[in-house]
């Protein structure tokens, strides 16, 4: 066999990163971290209880083929605020769907917020994301995943492609929310459906699980007033949708609500960097 024959795999990146915590002394302590390919955990200091970590794709962004997994476990009577140290960027995929798998464990009288910052899909990306949660009694989750169909200021638009988002959050074992979102081929074209999202090409979803779930309506219903989204309860369900026009936009309305969610606690200190 020739060389020219012989074909080279390209290079992919692959990750799997491990975050498990537990109660010691009225804080959240480091019970396990495992960080393996470009999948990196920071630990930035608190002065309260809880503990934040900041996610790292060090590949600098996903594109077809990637792989990248996270793990959290909060152990009872803990608060951990994860995040991500920038935008994940989606690039052109050549061949093959980039995938990151996130699972998340919360035990009771724990709190955990997903609150990673945005994805950008660029024209020609593929995408399929995974969202698993398990709540015990008493816990709660909040998370948060925003979308932007390329960057507009910069004059970049997802055209065509496939973003594919899969939500399944567990109570005791028990189905509580599930989702799924699939925009592909002509992604600019269903999303200028009034039906998908009416022309804008940015996007959120948030999801809050927990006992305050009424009493976060309240506060979050009067911020919406304006701005394309709505709000819904149930039980101990509220669920978040909005659109924007663009990413500085999606923020300027995010940001707020995210804080509404979180009793009035700020996002983390990496969205403002």
């Amino acid at each position: 066999m020739t060389a020219a024959a012989v074909s080279t795999r390209p290079q992919r990146a692959e990750g799997y990163g491990h975050l498990a915590a537990k109660a010691l002394n009225g804080r959240t302590r480091l019970a396990e971290l495992f960080q393996e390919g470009a999948a990196k955990i920071r630990l930035p200091d608190t002065f309260d209880h809880s503990m934040e970590a900041v996610i790292i794709n060090t590949a600098g962004g996903l594109t077809g083929g990637d792989r990248m997994n996270w793990s959290v476990v909060a152990a009872p009577g803990t608060r951990i605020d994860v995040t991500t140290q920038a935008c994940e960027k989606i690039y052109k995929a050549s061949a093959g769907t980039a995938e990151v798998s996130t699972s998340i464990k919360v035990g009771a009288g724990a709190r955990v917020d997903w609150l990673p910052q945005e994805t950008i899909l660029f024209d020609r990306a593929s995408l399929f994301r995974r969202l698993d949660v398990d709540l015990a009694e008493g816990a709660e989750f909040l998370g948060v995943e925003a979308v932007l169909l390329g960057r507009k200021m910069m004059g970049e638009a997802m055209v065509t492609g496939l973003f594919r988002d899969r939500w399944r959050i567990r109570r005791s074992g028990k189905l509580i929310h599930a989702e799924e979102l699939r925009l592909e081929g002509a992604v600019a074209d269903l999303a200028a459906t009034h039906a998908v999202l009416s022309g804008q090409v940015a996007f959120a979803t948030l999801l809050y699980a927990g006992a305050s779930a009424e009493a976060y309506l309240a506060k979050v219903r009067p911020l919406l007033e304006g701005h394309m989204g709505g709000a819904s309860q149930w039980r101990d369900k509220l669920v978040v949708r909005l659109a924007a026009a663009d990413g500085f936009a999606l923020r300027k309305i995010l940001i707020p609500v995210i804080s509404a969610l979180r009793n009035g606690g700020p996002v983390p200190k990496v969205w403002n960097l």
